[in-house]
């Protein structure tokens, strides 16, 4: 394929366009601005620098590439294009891959989505491919377990290091998983709230995409757990001392979010059975309330349609009295009083 010079940045901030570099460097346009499909990261003199071109011990960052790039990036660096493909998939199960001349790392990580103009959580696979000579990461969208990593605020974080690498990206995904299920839990908190005098389904809704979430929470880590266990067996990725601790805080932190999601959806569920009875107890006393107040003022209504009957005037009562009008609604008011006061010590509202 010939290959395209790449335009200055100021050329690039004018002109939004795709650019291909020796058949790796992507950018794709969107409408707020220009947004790389491809980003190449590497450890320049202990501090992380974004580089042009791919280099021996670097970090290639693919964001939902196109089926282009994907052939691309297949033809350069020998990798299977389902195995580019993997991570693009969201049903994609979390499992580890040996190939001849690489490893392909598939994890469910965490994300926002939104729906309604509200936040909702669910999971989007990473694939990480280790390579002898650089690693790549493949996702459906940017993703915050990478962030940190790009921006250069994860200490002790080296490209060259491709174990320690690995193990921090999944350290990094193991607290984000519980960093959301605190906001889960707190959410659920608020919710609970609302629903003591509720009597509509919405905080029911909350509750339920919620749970959702949850599900989708507990089923990702106990996928991603499998391939921890699996990670101390595979022997292509070489295993150094100095990591020893790090991966026992990766197992450790894993199977704390695995509890907390348990927990947590337990407590969800038991809830929503709990609450959709207060909404229905809560609906029922305002329908009694009302019908209390009927029969209150179904009273006077009585007293007052009588005395609008087409009959003799002298048979009814103080019909003849010039305060004969005041004092029925007097005598009306009263016995609604005297109904309310004892249907209330009846409890009935």
């Amino acid at each position: 394929m010939q290959k395209i010079c790449k335009p200055n940045l100021l050329e690039l901030t004018k002109f939004p366009v795709q650019i291909i570099m020796e058949n790796v460097f992507f950018e794709k346009q969107e409408m707020e601005g220009v947004q790389l499909v491809v980003r190449i990261f590497k450890t320049i003199e202990g501090a992380i620098h974004e580089i042009q071109e791919p280099q021996e011990d670097c970090w290639i960052a693919m964001t939902n590439p196109t089926a282009t790039e994907i052939f691309e990036m297949s033809e350069r660096f020998g990798i299977e294009v389902d195995d580019l493909r993997a991570p693009l998939d969201e049903e994609e199960r979390s499992r580890i891959e040996v190939e001849d001349n690489y490893t392909l790392i598939l994890v469910d990580v965490p994300m926002i989505e939104e729906r309604n103009d509200k936040d909702w959580y669910g999971t989007i696979p990473l694939g990480i491919i280790v390579t002898k000579k650089m690693i790549f990461t493949v996702c459906l969208e940017d993703t915050q377990v990478l962030t940190r990593f790009m921006e250069g605020r994860v200490r002790n974080f080296f490209t060259y290091m491709k174990t320690r690498f690995i193990l921090q990206i999944l350290y990094r995904n193991a607290t984000m998983y519980l960093h959301y299920l605190r906001i889960i839990d707190k959410k659920s908190e608020q919710v609970e709230e609302k629903l003591h005098m509720s009597t509509r389904n919405q905080e029911l809704m909350e509750l339920l995409e919620l749970e959702k979430s949850l599900v989708y929470f507990t089923t990702s880590l106990r996928s991603n757990e499998v391939v921890l266990e699996k990670l101390l067996k595979v022997e292509s990725i070489k295993q150094y001392p100095e990591d020893t601790d790090l991966l026992e805080d990766v197992i450790i932190e894993n199977k704390q979010a695995i509890e907390m999601a348990n927990i947590y959806s337990g407590i969800l569920s038991s809830m929503m059975g709990t609450f959709a009875s207060v909404i229905s107890n809560n609906l029922n006393v305002v329908m009694k309330v009302l019908s209390v107040i009927t029969i209150v003022m179904s009273i006077p209504t009585i007293v007052f349609s009588a005395y609008g009957m087409n009959l003799s005037p002298s048979g009814m009562p103080f019909s003849a009295d010039k305060w004969g009008f005041l004092v029925v609604i007097l005598l009306s008011i009263l016995v609604s009083i005297v109904a309310a006061v004892i249907l209330s010590k009846k409890k009935f509202f």
